[in-house]
């Protein structure tokens, strides 16, 4: 099958959940499929990072888009238009030329569009597009605008407003849609009705699923979390972690340590290592510091209260064999139970005991472990996704056929 997918930013490096979404969809699509990939870029540093996915596509088109979001004309665009800064900052003219020039020279049995910003890149055509939403980008945005002093909520709320249209209208202008969670399926069918979208799910990346899962000290444990932060859930998990549950996590236990690592630690967190406390820096295409990082600690934490996210970090834990403790935000979507494959914790003091029941109670350490890094196994693996993609590929193409 021939297939043309666009994507918002270049799928190299895994550094953000949708990166490494991508790059394993391409990795294991390309075993069947022929690929032409569309990408957009922000500068030069990035663009040179194409020769790592030239295995898996048949060609590469790297499209440029603004650098810094915040510019003075994309802020007016959002401003005085009716197009929300979410796609207004993603746009390359050059992205839309390059798919008109394709789509008139080139042959195609399917469109497959990441995310809905991508999609005002696309002319009307015949090819039936299938669009897949890594998250619902409106309910994202409207929680943070929440967390703003009013005096900033007027312009933002407006811009929210659009953002709800223009997502509701990529999903009706789609051939087919689909999601990452039953939770997201579920909202968009009940926002539109007529849609009834196809779960395509996010899994856990190849390297970082463990050959066999290793004893844990639990007696000198670390408790990690990981994120990138240039996305603000992952800063507010970061801040929720320090301010509130690392001083209960030490007094329950002195000897426990606590590793916040990811993109951007440095720069965008406000505090700094302290005792027990481990803040570390990780290069966007460093996969084996990441990998090295979720091997040596005991206990992944997931304090986030965001809605949206590819939880891919909630993921890796599970296949690295790090029981995982997490809000009900956090593990939305995921075909996880409480007390079986996680434990669910809403608040400081009951994220300090669940903590604090894992590390005294070896049975239910390893229970969390095994059904977990099962879960992993028998369904959040990219192989398998790939291949419930490639039958909806097929549905789609047979339809056309039919008609």
């Amino acid at each position: 099958m021939r297939i043309l997918m666009l994507t918002p930013y270049l799928p190299y490096p895994p550094a953000s959940g949708g990166q490494i979404r991508s790059l394993n969809l391409l990795k294991y699509l390309s075993r069947k499929n022929k690929i032409t990939l569309i990408a957009l870029y922000k500068n030069q540093k990035e663009k040179s990072y194409a020769k790592f996915l030239e295995t898996y596509c048949e060609k590469i088109y790297l499209c440029k888009r603004a650098e810094k979001p915040w510019q003075i004309k994309n802020i007016l665009k959002s401003v005085f238009t009716p197009l929300p800064f979410l796609i207004v900052r993603n746009f390359s003219p050059e992205a839309k030329k390059t798919v008109e020039n394709l789509l008139r020279t080139d042959f195609f049995d399917v469109i497959h569009a990441e995310t809905f910003y991508i999609m005002p890149h696309i002319p009307q055509t015949e090819i039936p597009i299938f669009l897949l939403e890594q998250t619902i980008e409106y309910k994202v945005y409207q929680h943070f605008v929440n967390s703003l002093p009013p005096l900033f909520r007027y312009f933002f709320y407006f811009d929210i407003l659009k953002l709800k249209f223009w997502e509701r209208h990529y999903w009706k202008k789609a051939f087919s849609v689909g999601t990452v969670s039953e939770t997201d399926r579920k909202l968009i069918n009940k926002l539109e009705s007529e849609i009834n979208p196809v779960v395509i799910p996010n899994g856990a990346g190849d390297q970082l699923i463990a050959y066999k899962l290793s004893k844990k000290n639990l007696y000198k444990p670390t408790v990690l979390f990981v994120g990138n932060f240039a996305w603000l859930q992952n800063i507010e998990a970061a801040n929720y972690l320090y301010h509130k549950i690392y001083p209960k996590l030490l007094a329950i236990k002195p000897a426990i340590n606590v590793l916040i690592a990811g993109q951007r630690a440095m720069e965008k967190l406000s505090f700094s290592s302290g005792k027990n406390l481990h803040i570390v820096d990780i290069k966007n295409d460093d996969v084996n510091q990441v990998k090295k990082i979720y091997e040596s600690s005991t206990i992944f934490i997931a304090p986030i209260f965001g809605p949206g996210g590819t939880r891919l970090k909630i993921l890796a834990a599970m296949a690295t064999g790090l029981p995982v403790v997490s809000t009900k935000i956090g593990i939305t979507g995921l075909l996880v139970r409480d007390r079986y494959s996680v434990l669910i914790a809403d608040s400081p003091a009951v994220f300090a005991r669940k903590i604090q029941d894992l590390l005294a109670d070896k049975k239910l350490f390893e229970k969390l472990q095994n059904n977990a890094y099962r879960l992993v196994n028998e369904v959040y693996n990219w192989k398998k996704i790939a291949q419930k993609l490639e039958v909806v590929y097929e549905g789609i193409k047979q339809h056309e056929h039919r008609h």
